[in-house]
């Protein structure tokens, strides 16, 4: 990571300027770029910390399928208002072969459950529930699901991986880390 010196931009998704296809109008223009304040890099600040970040994310990928993993991160990442995360773990699904069909699912699973497995809609209502662990705690019936469907060791790594990925929308948004910049 780099000291990020971007500009944030804020669009609205489907703004064709003044007016819409129909000629009506599509809302308010996308906002200027603003430049904020330069803000540091964690990596060059505290390189002990940003190593010992990407050893526990490794760790908690351990023997979870790659798919379930970006599943994760994503969710986590819509949660959380992460762009910066979420383009980068939608990027890395798709180069894994996820399905544009899924990706679009990720936010309505509930609605879309036919799209994901049982392991996967408990795992992705387990990321909620800690990710939003403030709203309510992790709900028993949500940590019995998700612990019916994976063993001890399988769960302890969604756990941390749920953790990692909440760690790392935290640090983009902190150093505000601009979506479409990650250069790994």
């Amino acid at each position: 990571m780099t000291t990020n010196t971007s500009t944030s931009t804020s669009t609205n998704a489907g703004t064709e300027g003044a007016a819409g296809a129909a000629g009506v109008p599509a809302g308010p223009a996308p906002a200027p770029a603003v430049a904020g304040p330069p803000r540091l890099d964690l990596a060059k600040s505290a390189p002990k910390v940003f190593r010992s970040l990407i050893g526990f994310d490794a760790a908690a990928r351990e023997g979870l399928d790659p798919a379930l993993v970006e599943l994760i991160q994503i969710r986590s990442s819509h949660l959380n208002h992460c762009a910066y995360c979420l383009h980068m773990h939608t990027n890395d699904a798709r180069k894994a072969g996820e399905s544009e069909d899924r990706l679009h699912m990720v936010p309505v699973w509930r609605e879309a459950r036919h799209f994901f497995t049982e392991r996967e809609c408990a795992a992705l209502a387990l990321t909620e529930a800690v990710t939003l662990v403030a709203d309510g705690g992790v709900p028993d019936d949500v940590y019995a699901r998700a612990a019916a469907v994976f063993d001890d060791q399988e769960l302890a790594h969604v756990l941390a991986l749920i953790l990692t990925i909440n760690t790392w929308n935290r640090v983009a948004l902190a150093t505000a880390k601009v979506a479409g910049t990650d250069t790994r």
